[in-house]
């Protein structure tokens, strides 16, 4: 099989893994019976988890969403009560976005989650190909953040 077939079998993964159904579908799954975040809000939930504290603009630009929507999904948490809004240190017109301790909490549930589904579907596997892929896929997402 040549490099280039292995390259178009990579990208049909991750375009059906980036698919917005596929997204909405695990999203629901993480959320599920959480109060305050949806399969809406969870990108952004998960995005201040990850990047913490961070601007409503910086964030949209990292999970990809436009700054309007990012700015709505950030209220709604906040009212919430998983995100809390704080002075910007470097600018004192501008807010941060941070966790409060029951955001945290939520993001740790739906972490779990995820590892969870990721066990179930990688079970069958044998552990040292689920370790190669595992491998595989921080080098290639580590390659791609490079470029």
């Amino acid at each position: 099989m040549s490099s280039r077939t292995t390259s178009a079998r990579i990208e049909a993964a991750i375009g059906q893994l980036l698919r917005r159904s596929t997204r909405t579908h695990l999203y629901d799954s993480m959320v599920a019976g959480l109060d305050g975040v949806d399969s809406t809000t969870y990108p952004v939930l998960s995005g201040v988890a990850r990047w913490q504290p961070i601007s409503a603009t910086n964030l949209a630009q990292e999970i990809g969403i436009d700054r309007t929507a990012t700015t709505r999904y950030a209220s709604r948490l906040q009212q919430a009560g998983l995100v809390d809004r704080v002075p910007d240190p470097a600018d004192a017109r501008a807010t941060l976005l941070r966790l409060t301790p029951a955001g945290e909490q939520i993001v740790e549930t739906m972490r779990s989650r995820l590892v969870g589904h990721l066990e179930e579907a990688t079970a069958d596997w044998p552990d040292e190909e689920a370790q190669r892929f595992a491998s595989s896929l921080e080098r290639l997402v580590d390659t791609l953040s490079r470029r």
